[in-house]
């Protein structure tokens, strides 16, 4: 059996990110990736599925300590656009402050994550990948070990745990549930607490590339948080996909009519593909299907991808146990961002780093101190938008347009808009107190049953 000091389920950016914090704190320390293939990645590796951009400054909250390589981006951005039915908002800034000089980039996923991998082995970390976590054991009758059996038979035994599995929380839920109620592992359901994510790697007319911008279409098809994008990669190709709720009922949705990429004959929720193409046949009358080709040696089936998104708020971990959930896994990534590759990598940054100090107890404060700012937002954001129709974008991009503010809403900037938007202003800044001090967590380290005398 294997001895380390740190085994990481998973080699995203947060499981990649806690090998290279471990293993540079001189930790021993084991990265497991089950690895997937890819048409655009030579060997296997983590599922690098994801709209992939990142805002200026979410390179300071990612902390990575370098610049990332220029041939892991694709396109410098200027803006971004904010598309309703009737109204455009474009935000050519964050209002954020950041180090990085532009509004952000978009990137080439896999080679990120390659570039992680590389970063983490490169610190002294082993990356195992082919094989995935089949069984977790802890054991805490003395000071806590997990003896994990990968399936190929190989047994692993550690003294620090960081699950980084994902939004599914394949592994996760299977160690968590020792220590949760009933009642808490259904909120973790990934059916309930996931989006599902679809994208089409398509060339586009060059008089129509836009390399600078990334747009987002809200209101255009029915689900909370659902909306349809585009984001730039190479020229002329683009990444055009959709963000959905998982399992949605057409028959739940109330005027179905107004949603423009719905058809007055669907019995159900159309399809990924489906939504895309009339989504390109309305933005861009004139062209047909066949100007928008797939590239099909991109992405992971014939350059198309389908990948799930953390929708829910994110949990706190057991550090009692020696155990730490990072990224997608802890629900830190969220479906108002695309993923969220910045949050996974500081919290997988963090759970590395503390577990080789063996001071992981301190995890649950350091990560809401690192990313909370965004979590919160996130999370009201979320709660605000919820049983938004199309009208009500219309309504929120054209009184964001008026104040011609940053998307950031002050309290003058609220009167001057209106009544809409002072009370715009009044429901986020009361949501945004009701998530004080943590309490965006959807799991507290208290529900857990295993718990350590500090």
């Amino acid at each position: 059996m294997q001895q380390v000091d740190v085994a990481i389920v998973g080699g995203g950016p947060a499981g990649s990110s806690a090998g290279h914090a471990a293993a540079s704190e001189g930790a021993d320390a084991v990265v497991i990736e089950k690895g997937v293939p890819r048409a655009d990645r030579e060997d296997l590796g983590p599922d690098s599925t994801d709209a992939a951009g990142i805002l200026d400054y979410w390179v300071d909250i990612m902390n990575l300590g370098e610049p990332i390589p220029e041939h892991v981006k694709h396109q410098e951005l200027d803006a971004a656009e904010f598309i309703g039915p009737s109204e455009t908002l474009e935000l050519t800034s964050t209002g954020i402050p950041s180090s990085y000089p532009n509004f952000g980039f978009t990137l080439h996923r896999a080679r990120f994550d390659d570039w992680l991998r590389e970063r983490a082995e490169d610190a002294g970390a082993e990356y195992r990948v082919g094989t995935g976590v089949a069984e977790v054991e802890t054991d805490l009758t003395g000071p806590p070990t997990h003896t994990l059996t990968l399936r190929d038979g190989t047994e692993i035994e550690a003294d620090y745990l960081v699950l980084a599995d994902g939004p599914q929380r394949t592994i996760t839920g299977t160690v968590l549930e020792d220590w949760l109620d009933d009642a808490a592992m259904s909120r973790l359901d990934s059916r309930k607490t996931n989006h599902i994510a679809y994208q089409e790697y398509r060339r586009i007319p060059e008089e129509l590339f836009e390399d600078d911008r990334i747009k987002f279409w809200w209101g255009y098809m029915p689900g909370h948080t659902a909306y349809p994008w585009v984001f730039p990669n190479d020229d002329p190709v683009a990444r055009v996909g959709l963000t959905m709720p998982i399992g949605m009922d057409l028959d739940d949705v109330e005027n179905r009519e107004e949603y423009c990429l719905l058809r007055p004959e669907d019995d159900r929720v159309p399809q990924g593909g489906t939504y895309i193409q009339r989504l390109l046949q309305r933005e861009y009358p004139g062209y047909d299907l066949d100007d928008f080709p797939l590239v099909e040696n991109r992405g992971k089936s014939g350059g198309t991808e389908t990948y799930p998104i953390s929708s829910t708020r994110p949990i706190e971990s057991p550090t009692a146990a020696n155990v730490a959930v990072a990224g997608g896994a802890m629900g830190a990534t969220s479906e108002f961002h695309e993923g969220g590759d910045h949050v996974a990598i500081r919290t997988g940054q963090l759970a590395g780093r503390l577990a080789a100090r063996g001071t992981l107890d301190s995890y649950n404060d350091l990560w809401h101190d690192a990313i909370g700012d965004e979590i919160r937002r996130n999370c009201v954001f979320a709660d605000m938008v919820r049983g938004y129709e199309p009208d009500d974008w219309d309504t929120m991009f054209g009184l964001v347009s008026n104040v011609k503010g940053d998307g950031a809403f002050s309290a003058h900037e609220a009167v001057y808009a209106g009544w809409t938007g002072a009370k715009l202003f009044a429901e986020y800044k009361w949501k945004k107190f009701g998530f004080r001090d943590g309490r965006y967590a959807q799991i507290r380290e208290s529900e857990y049953s295993v718990q350590r005398s500090r």
